[in-house]
């Protein structure tokens, strides 16, 4: 099956960036808000189920719906069975609408489109909402995007589980991307970029910069730059015992290893060693002499 362009992108930023979100309402409009838009979608709505009430409720859209400051245009409620939602919600299965003019179940809310998907979000079993998107084109959904949004409603249901059970998730040294991480920046030295970020290196791991610095800090104690930087400082430590390097000025090592500037170097270096790198020279070079 090959996926539409971005999507696979899409689905993995969704999983990671959910890591530290601590309510429902930031789940749903993770989705709606980044998710849908890096799918090129025109359209979503997320629907939640009221038991109290049997009736669906709007809590998160992306497209027309949308207002100012996570505001919904036009809230709609519907009942169980009723519209194309209603009818996914009532089944707990994905209904694909290849053309809404031919189907009497189509309900129109903002403006009429001819496309509808909506597939189910289940929490242990249970009905908990409905992801539901339109376009303007008919034929625009086909088994990619049923294959896609049942995937984000499954990350979406377990992270909900979670937050409802209030269960931690777990992140240890086998996280795939630490491991990722880590055969990035170490063994492909990518820290000896002066200009690496956060935000860059999320980027080319395909993740959410806020959940690569939480696996950082839990895994290693440490934020995403004192963990560059000491990479860094090892490079330097390097360079000083390798002989190919004596003939180098101290400052050239140090921004060979990535450092942007004489004060980042030396700041850093003692901050991990507890000496100036002309210090740690001198040692290295007495020793030498012995």
């Amino acid at each position: 099956m090959s996926f539409k362009s971005n999507a696979l992108r899409a689905v993995s930023y969704f999983s990671s960036s959910l890591f530290h979100k601590e309510s429902i309402e930031e789940v749903l409009w993770k989705i709606t808000k980044n998710v849908i838009h890096k799918l090129d979608y025109e359209d979503c709505v997320i629907y939640q189920f009221d038991k109290n009430t049997n009736l669906l409720h709007q809590i998160a859209a992306y497209g027309n719906k949308l207002g100012d400051s996570d505001k919904i245009n036009n809230q709609i409620e519907l009942k169980l069975g009723e519209g194309i939602v209603g009818s996914c919600a009532l089944r707990k299965e994905y209904i694909l609408v290849k053309d809404t003019i031919n189907d009497p179940r189509y309900i129109i809310d903002d403006i009429q489109r001819r496309s509808e998907l909506a597939v189910p979000i289940l929490v242990n079993n249970e009905l908990f909402g409905v992801i539901d998107s339109e376009n303007s084109k008919a034929n625009f959904f086909d088994e990619d995007d049923i294959h896609l949004l049942i995937i984000i409603a499954s990350i979406c249901s377990q992270k909900i589980s979670d937050l409802l059970s209030k269960k931690p998730i777990q992140v240890n040294q086998n996280n795939i991307y630490f491991l990722k991480f880590k055969e990035y920046i170490i063994d492909k030295k990518a820290y000896k970029n002066p200009e690496l970020s956060l935000e860059y290196t999320a980027d080319y791991l395909g993740i959410s910069a806020g959940y690569l610095s939480r696996i950082i800090n839990d895994i290693t104690d440490q934020s995403f730059s004192n963990f560059i930087n000491s990479c860094r400082v090892n490079e330097v430590i390097d360079s000083l015992q390798n002989k190919r390097f004596h003939h180098y000025s101290l400052l050239s090592i140090g921004l060979e290893a990535g450092f942007n500037s004489k004060a980042s170097f030396q700041r850093n270096f003692k901050t991990q060693t507890g000496k100036t790198p002309s210090s740690y020279q001198s040692e290295l070079n007495s020793i030498d002499l012995t």
